[in-house]
C-alpha cells in the first residue's frame, strides 16, 4: 500500500520535564508546516575493522544516534492580540522566551541564556511515528517581499523510539493566514527608532527588499555513558537585506560600517489587530555592504549582526511582538 509525504502530521509540546514526554494531541499541538524533513536516526556507527584472510568490510555498529527534524511555519498572529501565536510554542524550544503584557494587549519574544525549555516532538510519517525529545533548535526568519513571512526551524532531539502508528486527526484552525510581504501590508525596515510598550518611535523608514534572519543557535546532543540530552550552547544572531539608497545616503551607510556603528532596525507586518508582528532588534551592525541589482535598479545589500545592547545585561539582541 503506498504511503503519501503529504500525510505528514507533526505535534510539538513544551517539555515539563527535560526528555520526559510531554504526549502532545493532534487536537491541541498539531503544527500547520510545509517543507518538512526528519532524520530519522543520525547516528555515530562505529567500525568493527575486523581482519581476516579475505576481502570485504566488517559491520558497523550504531552508538549513540539521536534524531533531526525540520519543516517552516507561517509568521502570523494569533487572531487575538494577548494571545500567543501556535508557534510560540516553537520559539520557546529555540532558547527564547514567552511575555503576555498588557496595555496594549500584545505578547513579547526575546531570547534567553538559561533556563532553557524542550520540547517533545511527534513526526508522524503517514503510519510510522517518530518520538524526538528533549528537542532544540534553530529558527530562521525570512521577511521578503512577494512571499509570505515565514520562521524555518529545525531541531534535534533524543531519539524516543519509532512505532507503525496510525497517523493522528488535527486540529489546525488556530493557525492563521499571514499577510503577505507588500506595500500595503508592511511599514518597510526602520533604522534608528526606539522601541516602548509596543510601539515604534523615531527612526528612518528606507525602502527594502525585506531581510532574512538566522538565530544562529549552537545546538548539541551530548550523549554519556549514563544519560543524554540536547543543549543550546551559544547564539549568535546574523541576517541580510538589501536597501534602494540615494547615492548620498550610500555613502552616509559605508561610513556607518568603517565605523563598527550599531543601531536600531525594525520591521512591522501586518496592520489589523491580532495579526500584527514587529520584529524589532536595537543593536544592528552593518557589513559587507555589496552593489546588488534587482530588475535593473541598483539596491545596496548589507550582512547583519545582531547583538546585545551595549551596556545591557544582554539576552536583547531580537524581540518579536505579536498584537
Amino acid at each position: 500500500m503506498p504511503r503519501y509525504v503529504r500525510n505528514t502530521a507533526i505535534l510539538t509540546k513544551v517539555e515539563t520535564v527535560p526528555g520526559t514526554d510531554a504526549v502532545p494531541t493532534g487536537a491541541a499541538d498539531a503544527v500547520l508546516v510545509s517543507n518538512m524533513s526528519i532524520t530519522p536516526l543520525d547516528a555515530n556507527n562505529v567500525s568493527r575493522d575486523l581482519v581476516r584472510g579475505y576481502f570485504g568490510g566488517s559491520e558497523q555498529l550504531v552508538a549513540t544516534a539521536s534524531v533531526k527534524v525540520g519543516f517552516t511555519v507561517e509568521l502570523a498572529g494569533s487572531g487575538t492580540a494577548a494571545t500567543a501565536p501556535q508557534w510560540g510554542d516553537l520559539m520557546l524550544g529555540c532558547a527564547m522566551a514567552e511575555t503576555l503584557l498588557a496595555t496594549p494587549n500584545r505578547v513579547e519574544y526575546t531570547p534567553v541564556s538559561a533556563a532553557l525549555k524542550s520540547l517533545t516532538c511527534y513526526y508522524h510519517d503517514d503510519g510510522v511515528l517518530h518520538k524526538l525529545l528533549y528537542a532544540m533548535g534553530n529558527c530562521k526568519l525570512s521577511a521578503r517581499i512577494n512571499e509570505r513571512p515565514t520562521l524555518q526551524f529545525d531541531f534535534v532531539g533524543i531519539d524516543g523510539g519509532v512505532s507503525a502508528t496510525a497517523n493522528p486527526s488535527t486540529t489546525l484552525s488556530a493557525w492563521k493566514t499571514p499577510p503577505t510581504m507588500a506595500k500595503a501590508n508592511v511599514v518597510d525596515i526602520t533604522l534608528g527608532a526606539t522601541y516602548a510598550a509596543g510601539a515604534l518611535s523615531g527612526g528612518t523608514v528606507y525602502p527594502s527588499t525585506g531581510f532574512d534572519l538566522d538565530w544562529g543557535n549552537k545546538v548539541a546532543y551530548v550523549p554519556l555513558l549514563s544519560s543524554e540530552r540536547v543543549d543550546i550552547t551559544d547564539r549568535e544572531i546574523t541576517g541580510a537585506m538589501q536597501l534602494d539608497l540615494s547615492a548620498a545616503q550610500e555613502v552616509s551607510f559605508m561610513s556607518a560600517v568603517k565605523a563598527n556603528t550599531t543601531q536600531s532596525l525594525a520591521l512591522t507586518i501586518g496592520t489589523a489587530a491580532g495579526n500584527k508582528i514587529i520584529i524589532y532588534a536595537p543593536a544592528v551592525q552593518l557589513i559587507n555592504p555589496s552593489k546588488q541589482e534587482v530588475n535593473g535598479s541598483r539596491l545596496i545589500g548589507y550582512d547583519l549582526r545582531l547583538v546585545p545592547s551595549p551596556g545591557g545585561s544582554g539576552n536583547d539582541e531580537i524581540r518579536i511582538i505579536t498584537q
